[in-house]
């Protein structure tokens, strides 16, 4: 197998809270007033990303994983994934507050609707003056609580709400109510699924006249009513991967790169660099490889030897 980095053609999706900041301030081709998400790499249906670069241009990512699970996944990804890629990488525009929303667990998921849930985190790369987000409930909620609330449109008062600002970082496990707010551009890291069940829009309607459908029932029961600690704290030390989530579905690391780092790695996980900021290369092999902000790349596993330099914010996720 040729061994580089891979890039994907973004998968760009429309959605009514979306805005340009996706071609603005990451260069994006988008071609709408109103694109809220670029998909960087999934293998979710009907959306599997394409490479866009080398050898394999023009292939998606399901065909060459079933030619080179092992090279491609790592030898413990696939060991516990087979030919499935686990995870989905999207850049988001909230140009306004998304839905209120719930994932359900991988258990219910399976149930329902044979899928991964969707645990998540959120690396804020930019926000307006004022950006907030909503997760979680202020105080321990109930069933009967939720209900009242969306009866009397009073949902918003008894959700906790954040104010955000670039480099901040939220945890977001399954059940944990939710919404991106307005004037925030967002990276996200979750599990390979699309299950979404959204509770409130704030009594939108589309360029028809339509509202979007709800799953307050479905909600009902995949909803955490604790109070949650989802914004993570983490380290910032330059040159090194630094921590910010490791759970059983992924780990992710933040590198505040300012020179060079080498990096080693174990054939057990492929990994999958966001530049959340800055420009970097990686030299691989005696060839060079250039990035920007907003660029995506999935370095595959048999690759274990390689360098990073530039001045860049890099977020760096493997399954460990």
């Amino acid at each position: 197998m040729k061994l580089y980095p891979l890039q994907f053609q973004p998968i760009l999706k429309d959605r009514i809270w979306g805005g340009t900041k996706l071609k603005t301030y990451l260069n994006k081709p988008i071609t709408s007033e109103i694109t809220g998400e670029s998909w960087e790499i999934s293998t979710v249906e009907n959306d599997v990303s394409v490479i866009a670069n080398g050898l394999y241009e023009g292939k998606s990512l399901n065909e060459l994983i079933n030619e080179f699970p092992e090279a491609v996944l790592g030898t413990k990804v696939f060991k516990q994934f087979g030919k499935q890629f686990p995870l989905l990488f999207k850049y988001l525009d909230a140009r306004e507050d998304l839905s209120i929303q719930v994932h359900p667990n991988d258990e219910l998921a399976k149930k329902r609707h044979n899928s991964f849930g969707k645990t998540e985190m959120w690396y804020v790369m930019q926000a307006d003056k004022d950006a907030r987000l909503i997760v979680g409930f202020k105080e321990k909620s109930s069933p009967d609580e939720y209900l009242e609330s969306l009866e009397n449109k009073t949902i918003i008062d008894i959700l906790d709400t954040k104010k955000v600002k670039k480099g901040d970082v939220f945890f977001l496990e399954t059940g944990t109510v939710h919404a991106i707010g307005a004037g925030t551009v967002i990276a996200e890291i979750q599990q390979t699924s699309d299950i979404t069940y959204r509770i409130y829009d704030f009594d939108r309607v589309d360029a028809s006249g339509n509202s979007r459908e709800l799953h307050v029932d479905l909600a009902l029961d995949a909803i955490n009513y604790n109070v949650v600690n989802a914004q993570k704290k983490y380290s910032k030390e330059k040159n090194k991967a630094n921590e910010v989530i490791n759970c059983q579905f992924f780990t992710t690391n933040f590198i505040p790169l300012d020179g060079n780092l080498n990096v080693s790695k174990n054939k057990e996980s492929f990994t999958v660099y966001m530049c959340v900021e800055g420009s970097f290369d990686l030299k691989f092999k005696g060839e060079t490889f250039h990035y920007k902000t907003g660029e995506t790349i999935l370095i595959l596993a048999e690759m274990t030897q390689f360098e990073i330099e530039g001045t860049a914010s890099l977020l760096e996720i493997c399954i460990s």
